[in-house]
């Protein structure tokens, strides 16, 4: 009897689990807001995406994209005189946002706080001169790269004692030597101060919540130079009279959206609007609005 009993409880359980399946969205997110016309493929360096292609995806909020960035990235992320969050990114993001018939929300926090968020789906996507790393891509997914950032080395004019990188991207002098006794600037989370750490110790880098503070305290002589994106190292440069950009770049790194690791659908909605946007022109002519040739 204990066991009929049992049987017939697990065959009531399995019937209750397939009406919610079949009542549910996808993985019981909100109900799907619009379809893609392309869809990429779900890697850091994804496929060609495919054409016409017609699978639903949800997001946060029906109707629309919820974007988190840090804006103290210009001109990748920044803030106008009004406290409006403009640049590359959101321009991106907004023209994206166009193509899904989604209404595009921004949100700006800091850069760690910003990676957890879409970890922990209060937001859809990050972007935010976000470069891809083998330990985010296991809890993130990324799209194609839309742009390409160097990374520089901010100092002090006049100062000679740092004079570039060497193959293993340790900073070192005149000499070509090593520099041991050095405190390098960087904004925490970022891939330049993981490769700083790698490369010298964490003893030798300061992590601080963002570039303009990385860049004030090499102003107060707290820290020896600033290793940071090029874009924005430009803009604390020309703002900041005494400061220069040393001519060897510390390294190259490709810039991708990312969403929540498994959100599949959503990132290949958002990929193929990217693609498209690559392929018509949109986002290079974005990018020349911010960033002026050389």
């Amino acid at each position: 009897m204990k066991a009929m009993k049992k049987l017939a409880a697990l065959l009531l359980a399995l019937t209750m689990v397939s009406a919610l399946a079949a009542c549910s969205g996808e993985g019981g997110t909100p109900t799907p807001t619009a379809a893609p016309s392309q869809a990429g493929e779900p890697s850091a360096a994804p496929s060609e995406p495919a054409q016409g292609g017609t699978a639903d995806f949800t997001t946060i909020e029906p109707g629309k994209l919820l974007m988190v960035t840090n804006a103290s990235f210009p001109p990748y992320e920044m803030t106008d005189d009004s406290g409006k969050i403009i640049g590359i990114d959101p321009e991106i993001a907004q023209a994206i946002a166009d193509k899904l018939g989604l209404e595009l929300v921004i949100d700006d926090i800091d850069f760690d706080a910003a990676l957890i968020s879409v970890q922990e789906n209060r937001h859809d996507v990050i972007l935010a001169g976000l470069t891809y790393r083998e330990d985010r891509d296991l809890v993130l997914d990324f799209t194609d790269s839309y742009a390409t950032g160097y990374q520089v080395i901010i100092v002090n004019e006049g100062d000679d004692r740092i004079a570039g990188t060497n193959d293993d991207l340790q900073l070192v002098g005149a000499d070509g030597n090593v520099l041991e006794d050095i405190q390098i600037g960087v904004q925490r989370g970022t891939t330049g101060e993981a490769f700083c750490q790698d490369a010298h110790g964490a003893d030798h880098v300061t992590s601080l919540d963002n570039g303009s503070v990385a860049v004030q305290a090499l102003i107060n002589g707290q820290v020896d130079c600033v290793v940071i994106d090029k874009g924005p190292a430009e803009v604390y440069v020309k703002n900041n009279p005494g400061l220069e950009i040393l001519e060897a770049e510390y390294v190259i790194e490709n810039y991708c959206a990312a969403v929540d690791e498994g959100n599949t659908a959503l990132l290949n909605a958002i990929n193929g609007a990217l693609n498209e946007l690559i392929a018509d022109g949109t986002v290079q002519k974005i990018i020349d609005q911010y960033i002026t040739a050389e």
